[in-house]
């Protein structure tokens, strides 16, 4: 789609689709990265957020509960729920910590395309939006922020960034619906 780089590296105030740069990352900072894979056909979607050096309390609370509030998703990525129960098990988390949740970027299906119905919102009614079965791939992406839930894209047309310029933290996993539950498809912990 235009996207005129490899990975997505986003640092402090950009929520995603940072374009790659000869800045040097800064003690302090945290920075999400961003990447898409295709393998004999199909695609894979993964991100986290990383510490650069000594982080403030803060930024580690909140790649935390943005890490927290993902795996809180995957575990309502069952068959017969919607994904209007993933999103309330991220907002859930994230607005009960004092976090905002961004709502004009979602998850996605995932398959034979990197981008795929249905959409994924981090946000959402219980039992609520398309329903989820045996067999989906989807990527769930929560993009969660210290301040508030706004957002606007940056003078290169690719960077968003938190309208208030206050921090954002990324998380996403490529899940396979299975009968017996989501099975995580792009393994990988805040701490490595």
């Amino acid at each position: 789609m235009g996207y005129p780089a490899t990975l997505c590296i986003s640092v402090d105030d950009a929520v995603v689709h940072g374009i790659p740069c000869d800045d040097r990352l800064k003690n302090g900072q945290i920075v999400g990265i961003d990447c898409g894979a295709e393998l004999d056909g199909y695609f894979g979607d993964h991100a986290r957020t990383f510490a650069v050096g000594n982080i403030e309390r803060e930024k580690q609370r909140l790649m935390d509960v943005t890490f927290e509030s993902l795996m809180m998703g995957i575990e309502k990525a069952v068959p017969g729920n919607c994904v209007g129960d993933i999103g309330h098990a991220v907002q859930s988390h994230a607005e009960a910590n004092g976090y905002s949740v961004v709502r004009e970027l979602v998850g996605h299906g995932i398959g034979t395309q990197l981008h795929e119905e249905p959409q994924i919102p981090n946000y959402g009614t219980p039992k609520y939006g398309y329903e989820l079965h045996s067999g989906m791939c989807i990527a769930i992406e929560p993009m969660i922020n210290i301040g508030h839930k706004e957002v606007y894209t940056g003078g290169d047309g690719w960077t968003i960034l938190t309208k208030d310029g206050k921090v954002s933290a990324h998380y996403e996993h490529t899940i396979a619906i299975k009968d017996d539950g989501p099975h995580i498809l792009s393994l990988g912990t805040p701490d490595g």
